[in-house]
């Protein structure tokens, strides 16, 4: 800080009226305008510098000395002033003593000296100087600054300019960098009093024979600013890059390490497995039955069931197991040159090898088209195409055996039928047979048939006889030996139609009537060649389940018949090896999330 600079006094005396030279020579100088004016002047002339003000006011009481001299003549560049005339009645004005002051000089000082009675402390005053310089203003003292702020209607002391203190660097004169008038150029040590002490805040005149001393600090507040924003940015950086190498660290630890290994197992360590494909689908026998089932025969949708159940067969352990037994399969696997993850260890449970056996067979069924496909895959390319061929028998005598017990049912019932319609046949038989025999007649219908056509007969010859004894007895003097024989013909006639008669109203009615006898012999013989019927359809039976018995009802077709491959198929070390890193990062991420929102939900 420094202080305002003052104004020289004069003191003018005069001891006897004087001449008008004199009086010119006598006249006192104008005093130089106060330094509180010069703000506007460094405005509207942006090109002065900041030690003229100071030289031109060590300057101006030397052109006073002059100019009061008499004789002396004004400096170049100037227009002689009119010097006031006193006549000689007149009295000469008395002579005052004091400072010579402007009427704004007048009112700067009684602002200040307001100012100053508000009791400010020094670090609001340093922060008004500050805001003055941030403004442009250049003034000459703290108290000053505080003034032109408040003459501008800004308040020093609000928040908002207190947190926006930012001095640019010096771009030119008259810029908010340049240094007010009257105040010590940067680099210049302050003026010490006389007891040895720096007095601050003052002023230190420009110019003068002194030793002009390099500040320690010589860098602007901008600098300063720049300076600690740098050093924060870098502190950042380095907080950011320690993140970043212990993020580095931590993805290294749990995501490239293991990556690594499992990259060296699938390209160094792992035995290479070769798969043979096989392809085969199931085919129902054609069936000349009517049947609704006939409609699907042929298609996917009449095996679809047997197609599921041999994908199931073959992924069970009875498969491993008889796959086990005829080729070998826990053998192949316990070999020494397996890798120790691929290998089986020597003497294996049944659960150990089947777990290996689902890991190294895939069977896959597709219910569009009916096909299935199988995948087998082995340490060795021969090994692997004869556990395929294997799999494939084994499936195609599945096939096989999940129609023979329904075959085998379809025979027994075919013949427990044709027993039962032998049986019944044989008791109908047996039952006519008896009938015909208790009833003494064998055709009881001939027999009432005939007995009809002898009453019918007789019928006639009555009648005919009546009308010959009619005849006769027409006559006047008719023969008697004619009209009684006439006579005894149409009695024994009438005699014979009534035993006719009788007998055929005994066999119609009555429980043993031949009618009765008849309807009997009738069911008899319906009954009988109904279980004829239906013996021929049970032998007719028996006979077509005996045919589909011999044949067989599905039949295994292989499509794509498996053949050793060359190169081997497995691991597929690029493959894996990405998977192994996603599924690593996937568990790294997860893991760092559930750490986050953990540390963040304790935090707050």
């Amino acid at each position: 800080m420094t202080t305002k600079p003052k104004a020289r006094k004069f003191r003018v005396r005069r001891s006897a009226p004087v001449s008008h030279a004199p009086e010119e020579a006598s006249a006192p100088q104008v005093p130089p305008q106060p330094r509180s004016e010069q703000p506007t002047r460094a405005t509207a002339a942006p090109a002065a510098k900041p030690t003229q003000p100071a030289r031109a006011s060590a300057a101006k009481p030397a052109q006073a000395q002059a100019s009061s001299a008499p004789g002396a003549t004004p400096p170049p560049g100037e227009t002689p002033r009119q010097r006031p005339q006193f006549s000689p009645s007149q009295e000469a004005p008395k002579a005052r003593a004091g400072e010579v002051s402007s009427a704004a000089q007048v009112a700067g000082e009684v602002d200040m000296d307001a100012i100053r009675r508000e009791g400010l402390t020094g670090r609001q005053l340093r922060m008004a100087r500050r805001v003055a310089q941030k403004h442009g203003l250049a003034p000459t003292s703290d108290f000053d600054a505080v003034r032109l702020l408040r003459a501008r209607g800004i308040d020093p002391f609000q928040r908002a300019n207190m947190l926006e203190l930012v001095v640019p660097e010096a771009s030119g004169a008259g810029g908010a960098g340049a240094v007010p008038p009257g105040a010590a150029a940067p680099g210049q040590p302050p003026a010490q009093r006389p007891d040895g002490k720096v007095q601050l805040p003052q002023t230190v005149p420009a110019g003068g024979n002194r030793i002009q001393l390099p500040s320690t600090e010589t860098a602007s507040p901008a600098e300063r600013r720049a300076a600690e924003i740098s050093k924060i940015q870098q502190e950042l950086a380095a907080r950011r890059r320690k993140r970043l190498m212990l993020l580095l660290t931590r993805l290294a630890f749990f995501v490239m390490l293991p990556t690594l290994i499992a990259g060296y197992y699938f390209y160094v360590v792992a035995t290479p497995m070769y798969a043979t494909k096989s392809e085969f689908l199931i085919l129902k026998a054609e069936n000349s039955g009517s049947s609704m089932g006939s409609l699907f025969s042929g298609t996917q949708f009449a095996t679809n069931q047997d197609a599921i159940a041999v994908q199931s067969y073959l992924l069970s352990k009875d498969a491993m197991l008889r796959l086990d037994g005829d080729e070998g399969f826990k053998a192949h696997y316990e070999q020494d040159w397996i890798d120790p993850i691929q290998r089986l260890d020597p003497g294996a449970s049944n659960e150990e090898a089947y777990k290996l056996y689902k890991r190294n067979i895939e069977i896959g069924y597709d219910p569009t088209e009916g096909v299935l496909k199988m995948e087998i895959m082995a340490a060795d390319p021969e090994t692997a195409a004869q556990f395929s061929r294997a799999l494939i028998g084994y499936a195609e005598e599945r096939v096989d055996n999940l129609s023979l017990r329904k075959r085998s049912n379809a025979v027994t019932d075919a013949e427990e039928g044709l027993a039962e319609a032998e049986q019944a046949r044989a008791a109908a038989q047996e039952k006519l047979v008896r009938m015909q025999q208790e009833g003494a007649v064998i055709d009881p219908e001939g027999r009432i048939a005939a007995l009809r056509s002898q009453i019918n007969n007789i019928e006639i010859q009555l009648q005919e006889k009546k009308l010959a004894l009619q005849a006769q007895l027409d006559n006047a003097r008719p023969n008697s030996a004619r009209v009684q024989g006439a006579e005894g013909e149409v009695r024994r006639l009438e005699n014979l139609l009534a035993e006719l008669n009788a007998d055929m109203t005994t066999a119609t009615t009555g429980e043993n009537s031949l009618a009765e006898i008849a309807v009997q012999v009738q069911l008899a013989e319906a009954d009988l060649a109904t279980r004829d019927l239906m013996l021929q359809s049970a032998l007719e039976r028996l006979e077509q389940a005996r045919r589909d018995a011999d044949s067989q009802a599905r039949y295994l077709t292989t499509s794509v018949v498996p053949v050793a491959s060359e190169d081997p198929s497995y691991p597929r070390s690029f493959e894996n090896t990405i998977l192994a890193f996603l599924i690593f990062s996937g568990i790294y991420l997860m893991i760092s999330l559930t750490a986050s929102i953990l540390r963040e939900q304790v935090s707050s």
